[in-house]
């Protein structure tokens, strides 16, 4: 126990990100991650050196794919438990008008990745939000690092795209 609260329960949050992004849904990623964890803790002996993070979210991966086979033709429908608790908090620098096209853009930002394939989902998400590195990625997603490069520049082209999609029905 003692061993899992050193190596892989910092990356909680992580995990529970990349399995929120590749779930598409809140209780379906807290679910990933308990079941992930409890893989992660009965398998720690086998985890010798490395990456922690990397070998966690490999098993998060792994789990998020599972449960999106598992549910495939299950419409799932989100419920936002603590309206708010998500939202930041207003500082004296930022105005309404500010905090509402941050909201707006993050928003935006959110749609076109959910809109891309979750191949190329997975490696933005752990590239610019987990900030993982190229190898570590690839052990990860269990691809050749070069892979990882070309997936993540389609990935970025990709995004850039929707997003410009996106801006243009505004």
């Amino acid at each position: 126990m003692k061993r899992f609260e050193e190596l892989f329960a910092p990356h909680l949050d992580a995990a529970y990100n990349l399995a929120r992004w590749l779930t598409g849904n809140d209780s379906a990623a807290h679910d990933v991650v308990q079941e992930s964890a409890l893989r992660a803790l009965r398998f720690a002996h086998r985890f010798v050196d490395g990456n922690a993070k990397a070998w966690f979210l490999t098993i998060v991966r792994n789990e998020s794919y599972t449960w999106l086979k598992a549910s495939a033709g299950r419409h799932w429908v989100a419920f936002d438990d603590e309206p708010g608790e998500n939202e930041a908090a207003m500082s004296h620098s930022q105005t309404p008008e500010l905090l509402a096209i941050h909201t707006e853009n993050a928003a935006l930002i959110q749609q076109a990745l959910c809109a891309l394939p979750p191949a190329f989902r997975e490696v933005i998400i752990l590239k610019e939000l987990e900030d993982l590195a190229y190898k570590d990625i690839a052990l990860v997603v269990d691809i050749p690092i070069g892979t990882v490069m070309s997936r993540l520049a389609r990935a970025r082209a990709m995004l850039k795209l929707e997003l410009l999609k996106l801006h243009a029905h505004e």
